[in-house]
């Protein structure tokens, strides 16, 4: 009998998955994780690997007409249509200067345009990346489009990472935020100063273009962010570091900004470990995240952190069953949490799952498993737009194997 690679893959992901402890602790408890079966899960684009991309890894965003936008190597749109939806390249990255392609997620800036991170760039990378270390861009629609399947944006390369000492790294998948001056920040997963443990960089519009600097440089133990930061009404900056597992606050301070350490992830059946994802706030100013290792079930905690009197409370609000998110979750109106767990689900191959509190308890709903039968790994978070409907992708698997966009509606 002849295995092809896809069946290897499914055997191999699954006896990697029966091997952690978490996967045993889950069977012998027999948690029942309740399923919204009124819930509808629809493939709304297969990429093929070609101009429109492949292996899609990053959190889509929604404009106010509905239509979604994400990265997958181009940058691409997706509209309306009728019952189905049309699939646009809006820019490819031509290598070089320009980037070699993005797999962050990318935001909309004060006008209305698009921002994001990619890899390449002209600089060399100090630890002999020939690549370049990295871009932040911009992209404008153009005045007139044609009627074809690829017209592209105009792009504009904001900066061009120089790499430590004095500059970051690979701002691999956190999205850009900005304050309310227009400024931008963002995260590197490598670079700076303190020892090529990555940066927090600001971004600020100056004389027809942009000048940026490294407001943080991560040392050894708070090192490697892998998401982006948000920001409180005050300006003050949260984050995550993945490989540290530290998460921390960034406050300005005369010409400087000050680190502090509120909390460090631990691992074991107590706490959580690796906080790839990174931080959303909720409508009372508490701050959610989620985990990919730790907890009673070894499969990644979700948890909150609460103000209080100038300082800040750690605590576990789920224990995930079997793997936990590797992007940052997304909160409703009504304070419901929303997420997509790479390993998690019945077949180990991810999970889009719904957290919903009740007089103190939160309950997990899972509203879709995937599997390696179908499409695999939701590395990115989960999108809602105005009506109520999820979105997502899925990195592997698919028509074509290179990855999909999915929707989940009510």
């Amino acid at each position: 009998m002849t295995i092809s690679g896809q069946e290897r893959l499914r055997v191999s992901e699954r006896v990697r998955h029966l091997a952690k402890v978490g996967f045993a602790l889950v069977l012998a408890s027999g948690i029942a994780i309740p399923s919204a079966q009124a819930q509808k899960y629809t493939v709304i684009h297969n990429f093929t690997g070609g101009n429109d991309g492949a292996l899609p890894r990053s959190t889509l965003i929604v404009d106010r007409a509905g239509n979604l936008y994400g990265t997958a190597g181009p940058v691409f749109k997706m509209s309306h249509a009728g019952s189905g939806w049309v699939y646009t390249p809006l820019f490819i990255f031509p290598g070089g200067y320009d980037g070699s392609g993005s797999g962050a997620a990318i935001a909309f800036g004060p006008d209305s345009s698009l921002y994001g991170t990619a890899d390449g760039g002209d600089l060399q990378c100090s630890d002999g990346e020939g690549g370049g270390c990295g871009i932040v861009f911009n992209l404008k629609p153009p005045p007139t489009r044609p009627a074809s399947f690829f017209s592209p944006w105009k792009e504009t390369v904001l900066h061009a990472f120089a790499g430590r000492p004095s500059d970051g790294e690979f701002p691999w998948t956190g999205a850009i935020i900005f304050d309310r001056a227009g400024n931008l920040y963002g995260t590197t997963e490598f670079g700076g100063n303190s020892g090529n443990w990555g940066t927090v960089f600001k971004m600020t519009a100056y004389g027809g273009g942009w000048t940026e600097s490294v407001i943080y440089n991560l040392a050894y133990g708070t090192n490697g962010p892998y998401s982006g930061v948000v920001m409180d009404s005050a300006g003050n900056l949260y984050g995550t570091t993945g490989d540290g597992t530290v998460i921390f606050e960034l406050s300005p301070y005369g010409d400087g900004w000050t680190f502090t350490d509120l909390h460090d992830f631990t691992g074991g059946l107590n706490d959580g470990g690796l906080a790839y994802g990174g931080l959303v706030f909720d409508s009372h100013g508490n701050l959610f995240g989620a985990t990919t290792t730790g907890g009673a079930h070894g499969g990644g905690v979700v948890y909150e952190l609460t103000p209080s009197n100038g300082t800040w409370t750690y605590h576990i609000i789920y224990n995930l069953p079997n793997g936990g998110p590797f992007d940052s979750l997304t909160v409703d109106a009504a304070g419901n949490l929303y997420g997509a767990a790479q390993d998690g689900g019945s077949d180990s191959a991810g999970m889009v799952f719904k957290l919903s509190q009740s007089n103190g308890v939160w309950t997990l709903t899972d509203l879709h498993d995937f599997t390696f039968d179908t499409e695999w790994f939701p590395e990115g978070g989960v999108t809602l737009d105005a009506n109520g409907n999820l979105f997502g992708t899925a990195k592997d698997g698919g028509a074509h194997g290179w990855g999909v966009v999915w929707e989940i509606t009510p």
